[in-house]
C-alpha cells in the first residue's frame, strides 16, 4: 500500500526527511502551495507534545490551519508503548494551543482543529469552549462504520466474525490489527473478498446518524449555556470536577473560583 517491496519494514510513526526544522517546513509549505496553484488551504497536523512552540512554528511557516492531535488519538499502526506513553492529553493541549495563537495575534487568521479522543457532542463542546474552531473525528467514525463489530452485514443478513478475529489473535471490541490488512468487517483492508463484507449503504447511514446525533448534542449544550452559536462557547461555560482537570484546562474547580497555579479568578 505504501509502495514498499515485500520484506521491507514500514516505520510507524515515521519521520519526514524533507524537513527537520521550521525553515524546512516553510519551504515544504511553499512547495505545496505551488503544487495546488495557491488554491488550497494548508493544514499542518502534529501530535500534542509542545503545542505552545509547535503552533507558533507552524503559523510562522505559513500554515492556514493547525490540527492538534492529543494523546488519546487512536492508531492501530504503531507500538503500544508509543500509543500509551507519548504526547500530552487533548484537554491540556487545546488550551495551550489556543493561548499560543492568541499570543501571536493569529486567533482570527489561523484555524485550530483539535483531535484525539473526540467521540461525542460533549467532547466537541468542551474543545470549542477551550478555543478550538473545529474538531476532527477518527475512531468514532470508524466505530460507526462497523469497526470492531462482532458481525458484518452481507447479502442482507448478519454474519458472525468471531473466528476471523480469533485468527488475528484478538476479539471483537479489542482489535488493533489494521496494519495486517485482514479486517474481519472489511474496513481496514484492500483484500477484495474482505471488502465485500462492508455494506457501504448501511455503513454510510450509520456514520450519518452518528454525526447528526453528535451535532445535536453539541447544539443542545450550547443552548444550555445560553449561546446562539456553538462557536460562542467559551471557558467561562466550563468548570472542572478534579484538581488535575482544573489545572490542565485552566477553568475553575466546580463550586469555587479557584484555578490551581493561577491568581484568584483565573480567566
Amino acid at each position: 500500500m505504501r509502495t514498499l517491496p515485500a520484506g521491507v519494514d514500514q516505520r510507524s510513526a515515521s519521520r519526514h526527511p524533507d524537513w527537520v526544522g521550521p525553515d524546512d517546513l516553510r519551504i515544504k509549505l511553499e512547495e505545496l502551495r505551488e503544487a495546488t496553484n495557491w488554491e488550497k488551504p494548508i493544514y499542518v497536523k502534529f501530535g500534542a507534545t509542545r503545542p505552545t512552540n509547535d503552533v507558533k512554528l507552524a503559523v510562522e511557516a505559513g500554515a492556514d490551519v493547525v490540527v492538534l492531535d492529543g494523546m488519546q488519538g487512536g492508531t492501530a499502526a504503531t507500538q503500544d508503548f508509543f500509543i500509551e506513553h507519548t504526547g500530552i492529553p487533548t484537554l491540556a493541549a487545546v488550551r495551550l494551543a489556543a493561548e499560543a495563537l492568541r499570543d501571536i495575534g493569529a486567533e482570527d487568521e489561523v484555524q485550530l482543529i483539535v483531535s484525539g479522543g473526540i467521540r461525542t457532542g460533549a467532547d466537541a463542546a468542551k474543545a470549542l469552549a477551550l478555543g478550538a474552531d473545529a474538531v476532527s473525528i477518527g475512531v468514532g467514525s470508524l466505530i460507526a462504520l462497523g469497526c470492531n463489530s462482532a458481525s458484518f452485514w452481507q447479502d442482507g443478513s448478519d454474519h458472525d466474525a468471531s473466528a476471523d478475529y480469533q485468527r488475528l489473535g484478538t476479539d471483537a471490541g479489542f482489535c488493533h490489527h489494521c496494519h495486517t490488512g485482514r479486517c474481519p468487517v472489511g474496513i481496514a483492508t484492500q483484500d477484495p473478498e474482505l471488502e465485500q463484507r462492508l455494506d457501504v449503504g448501511r455503513a454510510s447511514r450509520q456514520v450519518t446518524n452518528y454525526l447528526k446525533a453528535m451535532a445535536m448534542e453539541l447544539a443542545a449544550l450550547a443552548r444550555a449555556c445560553g449561546k446562539s452559536s456553538v462557536h460562542n462557547l467559551e471557558p467561562n461555560d466550563l468548570v472542572a470536577l478534579t484538581i488535575e482537570a482544573s489545572a490542565m484546562a485552566q477553568v475553575p474547580l466546580a463550586g469555587t473560583d479557584w484555578i490551581p497555579g493561577h491568581p484568584k479568578g483565573g480567566w
